[in-house]
């Protein structure tokens, strides 16, 4: 036991004699009373009745604050850790068909249900998933058709140049799952028709349990790119030097020690392997060209090694890669969604303060710390993002983001910001209220977005603090095009509001200019635009 908690412990006993000691005392005080003004027969029925009566006054008061600290006691228990992959990729496609289940778009909530889906029969599925990878001069599907014919005789679909992702199926001995092939098209190649098959033969890559990343040549600087990324996933990749048929044996040990010292740290040494899926015929001068057999042995002990050793741990990696994965993906579309949602609301409140203050203007440009937030507000955004608020917490958050508003000199940062943009735009005699209007509505939506930033980070404000998010959103919204954009719809849903509402007096143009020199110059005087104060001299 440390110190601290032994001078704890002691405090503790102490306090409690004290108190024990201050209760016996009072007991004892109280029957010395009774005894003086009670027969001795009544003073123990009448000390019973004034402790029932003072259990009665105290309980009301101390019970709640009892029933809190057993509340408190009773812990809720901490979910164990998955005991497995498997474990928790199931509990990843639980949480994430809870996440689908919100979300408003239905072409994303099927494709990405279809996904789970797939997932979740990986998760019970027996194949172990090998695909081939590689550029598309590489030979990757004449080692699959070698391999394949190998194993199961003549291969039924038809090989040659690879548009899209085949799929086979054999058997190693010693596994007891089958090992699912996969051919992907070609990576690396130019045209749009290219791009389109790369992106299908990196999704299907990230998707294997094990990976072939087949070469011809010595490894290029775009090929050891994907190569790394991949290998940044966690993929599992056994690197395959194909056409060794072509090279003499020196040239093929060289170029293996080559790759290896590149790949160092990111495929194990004896995972790099060379291979011969369709060696060159043999003229034979008078006969039938000789064709050679392929040169798979070195590649298929290897792989057949690394699936019986790791497949499994393979299978469950990979299963929980692609439900973190697609969790990722549900929770981006369902931000996406909810932040929709929450600058509809932000929006509405802007507006909806603005008019409030353009009817009643506030005395002060400080008020608008606290009027720029709404309580109603921030309890909407609570509800969007699936946070259960009342009035009374968001009115208090409200506050204190308004207090911080204020101390940062946003406040006053924003009146000078929306009156130097307004300034060439506003009538004389709705300047005011504009002004105030633009400015409440600016600050109530520098507010909301700063709680969606709150709200979306699950209720944390993040190292900085509330300040640090203000001043965040503070500089996003004093973009040009962000303050030009707000400043349109300023503009219209308030300035000219404003100004349709009041008669305001035309302004000076150059018809008028003319018209008043014409009546000068014919000894008129000019009418005024409105009626001056009478003279002294007329109303006598």
């Amino acid at each position: 036991m440390s110190r601290t908690r032994l001078w704890l412990l002691l405090g503790g006993i102490l306090l409690l004699i004290v108190v024990l000691s201050l209760v016996l005392q009072a007991i004892n005080s109280l029957i010395w009373q009774l005894s003086y003004w009670l027969p001795g027969w009544l003073v123990g029925p009448a000390l019973l009745m004034v402790l029932a009566v003072m259990a009665m006054v105290i309980y009301p008061l101390l019970g709640p604050m009892l029933r809190s600290l057993r509340r408190g006691e009773q812990t809720t228990p901490t979910p164990q850790a998955p005991s497995s992959r498997q474990e928790a990729a199931k509990r990843n496609l639980e949480s994430i068909e809870q996440q689908l289940s919100q979300l408003s778009d239905t072409v994303a909530r099927a494709s990405l249900e279809q996904r789970r889906q797939d997932v979740e029969a990986s998760l019970e599925r027996g194949d172990l998933v090998v695909v081939v990878f590689g550029s598309g001069s590489s030979g990757k599907t004449s080692l699959i058709r070698a391999l394949l014919k190998d194993q199961v005789g003549q291969v039924g679909a038809a090989m040659g140049s690879t548009q899209s992702v085949q799929r086979y199926r054999l058997r190693l001995g010693g596994l007891q799952r089958a090992i699912q092939l996969r051919d992907t098209p070609g990576i690396l190649e130019a045209g749009d028709t290219g791009l389109e098959r790369e992106r299908e033969a990196r999704n299907d890559a990230v998707a294997a349990d094990l990976l072939l990343f087949v070469l011809d040549a010595d490894l290029r600087a775009s090929e050891f790119k994907v190569l790394k990324a991949l290998g940044d996933l966690g993929k599992r990749t056994i690197l395959v030097l194909n056409k060794c048929d072509l090279r003499g044996e020196t040239e093929e040990s060289r170029l293996l020690q080559l790759l290896r010292r590149r790949c160092e740290g990111l495929v194990a040494t004896q995972d790099v392997v060379s291979a011969s899926g369709a060696p060159q015929s043999i003229p034979r001068p008078g006969g039938k060209p000789l064709q050679p057999k392929p040169e798979i042995e070195a590649l298929l002990r290897r792989m057949a090694h690394v699936l019986r050793e790791e497949g499994e741990e393979l299978l469950a990696d990979n299963i929980l890669l692609q439900s973190r994965q697609l969790a990722d993906s549900s929770q981006d579309l369902l931000d996406q969604q909810r932040r929709g949602q929450a600058v509809k609301i932000v929006d509405r409140y802007v507006w909806i303060g603005a008019g409030a203050v353009a009817v009643t203007p506030l005395p002060g440009v400080d008020l608008l710390a606290t009027a720029a937030v709404n309580a109603q507000m921030v309890v909407e955004i609570a509800q969007v993002y699936g946070v259960s608020m009342s009035r009374e917490q968001g009115q208090q958050l409200a506050l204190s983001l308004g207090r911080t508003l204020a101390s940062l000199g946003v406040v006053k940062g924003g009146a000078a910001l929306m009156s130097a943009a307004l300034a060439s735009q506003l009538p004389t005699l709705v300047a005011g209220k504009a002004l105030q209007a633009v400015t409440a509505a600016w600050l109530t939506r520098l507010a909301g977005r700063s709680f969606m930033t709150y709200f979306s980070q699950q209720q944390d404000w993040g190292d900085g603090g509330m300040g640090e998010v203000v001043r965040r959103q503070y500089d996003l919204d004093r973009r040009d095009l962000d303050i030009k954009r707000f400043l349109e719809q300023a503009l219209a849903r308030v300035v000219e509001p404003l100004r349709r509402g009041r008669r305001l007096p035309p302004q000076r143009g150059p018809r008028a200019a003319a018209a008043a020199k014409d009546q000068r110059d014919q000894g008129e005087s000019p009418r005024p635009d409105k009626p001056g104060p009478e003279s002294p001299r007329s109303r006598r």
